[in-house]
């Protein structure tokens, strides 16, 4: 996945990386990943395991910002692609009920826009570093 191209790509760093992925071009989506192979959160190693939960805070908030979504979900499954990774979704007013937690993937067939999906990249990234570089000055 390291090919992607990088206006798809909000960031990566040695571990992770988050990008918008042809599958999932949902506007507002983003697809957080382990930068090596590792397959369920078992197969994580320690440095992983200790990024992980900044990383999807940061991406979290940064996707929510821009979005201005009510929700956002961080969805991790792993049956379908064995590689570990989240699938973040921005949930907006308009999905119904129905449509809500899980049952948001359902809305992917007709919801898949790369042009749009990709447009929210710059605001994202930029709002991902805020997040970050705010951690980091509150852990001092």
């Amino acid at each position: 996945m390291d090919d992607i191209d990088e206006s798809s790509v909000v960031f990566r760093d040695e571990l992770w990386a988050a990008e918008v992925v042809p599958a999932f071009a949902v506007p507002g989506w983003f697809i957080l990943r382990a930068r090596r192979h590792a397959e369920r959160i078992t197969g994580l190693d320690d440095d992983e395991l200790h990024t992980l939960a900044r990383r999807a805070r940061d991406l979290v908030t940064a996707v929510t910002d821009v979005t201005g979504a009510p929700a956002t979900y961080l969805l991790v499954f792993g049956e379908n692609y064995p590689h570990f990774h989240m699938v973040v979704t921005a949930r907006g007013e308009d999905v119904p009920p129905h449509r809500r937690s899980a049952d948001i993937l359902k809305l992917v067939p007709g919801h898949v826009d790369p042009v749009e999906a990709v447009r929210l990249v710059p605001a994202v990234r930029r709002a991902y570093e805020r997040a970050a570089a705010t951690a980091t000055e509150t852990r001092g």
